[in-house]
């Protein structure tokens, strides 16, 4: 920022993610009625092909909501409202646990019993063989699920409740409508999408040390697109307060800081090397014994 203060006017909320949520909303809503008579063949082909990807580019959504990107700071329960409507379609109650952990992520990023984007002791010793790691990819939703539970529970606050009691709300009232099958692709939409999904190499490629002394790496390429440029990820913790639109310009601003740090072009390959590459696991996170008083949402 002592270099390039010019940083500091993109500190301010992208009022064009509300747009693009409510459509992606509407969208998944058309998709629920577009399947609900289809054979189940094409409900389970459809919820990989295009429900997987809003899916999963909604959870993305809600991570740029998590930092108040959508109206900003001084409006920081609109963004907990908005939060818990993008959660709709994904048809799991999501959005305000995850914020309430992300923010723990960006404060204290390998902190052991704090950050939950840790593995467990478990994971990392049982998923060490290339097959295993490959269902570790698979069952990811489930892991990122039951994490928190294991490593830092927290009491449930009422913004949770209502989280809670909307999305079960919406998932009844879709069932009573449309039935079984528009259910069904709403939920496997947003298992598959966070399991064996290209997009789901972001959660691999944002940490794991692929080379030692590299804790973060940034990914460029088109996925970004789909994914509100959380492969600006060295971008991103460096300007949590930066909304995903924006982050492209602090790399072109600040190209000397950026330019030369490892990077990925392409989110499959880093799942391919992940499996593939015996010296990579679950344990390859930087772990860090936290000194000192920890504030926690």
């Amino acid at each position: 920022l002592a270099k390039h203060p010019e940083i500091k006017a993109l500190m301010k909320p992208d009022y064009n993610l509300i747009w693009v949520v409510v459509l992606m909303v509407l969208a998944q809503l058309t998709a629920f009625y577009l399947v609900k008579d289809l054979d189940w063949k094409w409900v389970i082909f459809w919820a990989y092909v295009f429900g997987s990807c809003i899916s999963h580019s909604m959870t993305l959504a809600i991570h740029e909501i998590s930092h108040n990107s959508a109206f900003g700071n001084s409006k920081a329960m609109w963004n907990r409202w908005f939060g818990i409507f993008a959660n709709l379609p994904l048809g799991l109650p999501y959005s305000i646990s995850f914020k309430r952990y992300h923010m723990d992520h960006h404060r204290y990023l390998g902190g052991d019993g704090i950050d939950v984007d840790i593995p467990t002791n478990f994971e990392g010793w049982f998923f060490c063989t290339r097959f295993r790691k490959f269902i570790w990819i698979v069952l990811q939703p489930f892991f990122y699920a039951i994490r928190p539970l294991c490593i830092n529970p927290k009491p449930i606050t009422r913004l949770e409740i209502i989280n809670l009691l909307a999305q079960l709300s919406f998932d009844i009232v879709i069932y009573y409508l449309w039935g079984v099958k528009s259910t069904f692709y709403m939920l496997a939409g947003s298992v598959l999408g966070l399991g064996l999904h290209p997009i789901s190499g972001h959660f691999i490629a944002e940490h794991y040390m692929f080379l030692k002394g590299h804790e973060t790496y940034s990914y460029y390429g088109p996925l970004n697109l789909l994914t509100f440029n959380v492969g600006y990820h060295n971008e991103h913790h460096d300007f949590p307060n930066i909304p995903g639109k924006s982050l492209p310009l602090v790399k072109k601003i600040a190209a000397e800081y950026y330019d030369n740090l490892p990077q990925y072009n392409s989110w499959i390959k880093v799942l391919y090397d992940f499996v593939m590459d015996d010296t990579i696991s679950p344990y390859s996170r930087m772990k860090r014994q936290l000194k000192g008083e920890v504030k926690q949402d």
